[in-house]
């Protein structure tokens, strides 16, 4: 499992359009990786239809959710310091009622109602249509708690409201859970095993967003490429499949063909990928389409075999090359981005020396670069010592950081004198008068906004760059508005 981790997103409080006659106020915080906030649109659509209207305004809220990740210790603590701050809220407002959902729910489990006593609910990521139950019970004056893992759970018969929307670009998520039991990852114990949406009502979703004017759609999953429908039930259950169920069974790559065919003016995207569980006939599906995105996010963690070994990862170095090979092969302008882990348990020099060749060999675009925190209830934890001082996690995460840098730069600029195709998403973050979108390969590109409006796909040259920006002109509308 991997997950990336937006950091100028952390703490965002949704917002939705209100609905009439709804009296009572939610306010929603996520924090995490993209499934949280995708998650929190779920929690919206149910509560909507409770009667709650959201509020950006805290003091006023009648029920405050925090959507929480434990993917590191910085996460957990920066929850913590919100959870203070709600209750001091809750002195003022004693009737307002505090929850919390998601993956730190689920590892702390009954700890927050019993033994610290600062929230009325903790709900898991697998028990959110059971909510409403559980604020009955807080009424009542009961624990509401659930966190019982599902193995069928994927709300694929629920419409997200979505929260904060562009309206432009939308996540769909198409799986639950991860199978992988990577050494350092919490994610299986607090997401439970892995389990895949049926593909109709993915296509249903995607319709409906096509209908709503959205132009990019995300598959989202802990782990995309290792989707697989066969009528239902868990990935690691598919052995027990009957005939019929293996013969009409549809893989990532058939999900990500299906779509790409059926919304031909629709852009798509896929995040996470597992090297593992990445096949060519996905790459392949990929330099089909003009409409799927050349850009993959693809997590390696660390550049050393060994590592890769102790992390439990299911592929070594080389064979992480190989599939490097595979893919700038077939889709010559692929970008490619990466998680990284330095400093885990036993890492020596040598084993840091192979995550930069690593990166040299790869040269990245973009880059999640983390020192090694222990995650509690993770197997490194129970079996392993984090024996590598923090000065020298330190310094080893400043060279990748920098080495990073250096190939983001140097990525960035073979888009000089090119022209991309760029979906215009927003304003510019600088200037009122300039667009803000990304082209094929993921890289924020900004162009004045002349007669162009959020939603149009526009080809644009490029003329300059910064190391995560391109800068350029508006030259036309590309070829998926003009067919």
């Amino acid at each position: 499992m991997e997950k990336i981790i937006e950091e100028n997103k952390q703490g965002t409080s949704l917002v939705l359009e209100q609905k009439e006659g709804n009296a009572k106020k939610l306010f929603i915080e996520s924090y995490g990786c993209q499934m949280n906030f995708s998650d929190s649109e779920i929690v919206a659509s149910i509560l909507v239809n409770q009667g709650y209207n959201t509020t950006q305004n805290l003091e006023e809220a009648d029920l405050v959710l925090v959507n929480t990740c434990s993917i590191r210790d910085k996460a957990e603590q920066t929850i913590r310091k919100r959870l203070e701050k709600y209750n001091a809220v809750k002195k003022i407002n004693p009737n307002m009622k505090v929850g919390v959902l998601g993956c730190m729910a689920e590892r702390l489990k009954d700890k927050f109602l019993e033994e610290e006593k600062i929230v009325d609910m903790v709900v898991g990521p697998d028990a959110y249509k059971d909510i409403p139950n559980l604020l009955k019970d807080v009424e009542d004056g009961r624990d509401a708690i659930n966190v019982i893992l599902s193995k069928e759970e994927t709300y694929g018969d629920i419409a997200p409201v979505r929260l904060n929307s562009n309206g432009v670009t939308a996540f769909v998520s198409i799986t639950r859970g991860c199978d992988n039991m990577c050494t350092f990852c919490v994610v299986p114990f607090t997401r439970g095993r892995e389990r895949s949406r049926e593909p109709q009502s993915i296509l249903d979703e995607i319709q409906d967003l096509w209908n709503r004017g959205f132009k990019e759609v995300t598959l989202l999953g802990q782990n995309v490429d290792s989707y697989l429908w066969y009528g239902g039930g868990l990935k690691k259950d598919f052995v027990k499949a009957t005939d019929m169920q293996k013969a009409t069974a549809v893989d990532f790559a058939q999900l990500l063909n299906l779509s790409a065919t059926q919304f031909p003016k629709m852009r798509f995207r896929f995040s996470t990928s597992n090297p593992q569980d990445m096949h060519v006939e996905v790459i392949e599906v990929m330099a089909k389409h003009h409409n799927i995105c050349n850009y993959i996010h693809l997590p390696v963690q660390s550049g050393s075999t060994r590592i890769l070994k102790e992390m439990n990862r299911q592929h070594t170095r080389e064979e992480y090359m190989t599939l490097i090979d595979n893919i700038k092969r077939i889709i010559p302008d692929i970008s490619l981005s990466q998680d990284m882990i330095t400093g885990f348990p036993t890492e020596t020099e040598e084993d840091h020396l192979d995550t930069l060749s690593l990166m040299e060999y790869v040269k990245y675009d973009f880059g999640f670069m983390f020192a090694y925190s222990e995650r509690p209830g993770t197997m490194a934890a129970r079996k392993m010592e984090d024996d590598v001082p923090d000065d020298v996690k330190k310094r080893r995460l400043t060279e990748i950081v920098d080495l990073q840098q250096v190939h983001a730069l140097e990525k960035t600029k073979r888009f000089i004198g090119q022209t991309v195709e760029v979906l215009v998403e927003k304003d510019s973050k600088r200037s009122s008068e300039h667009w803000s979108g990304r082209n094929s390969q993921n890289t924020v590109v900004v162009f004045a906004k002349e007669n162009y409006k959020p939603g149009d796909f526009v080809n644009v040259k490029i003329t300059d760059c910064t190391a995560a920006t391109l800068i350029g002109e508006a030259v036309g509308y590309s070829e998926i508005m003009q067919s």
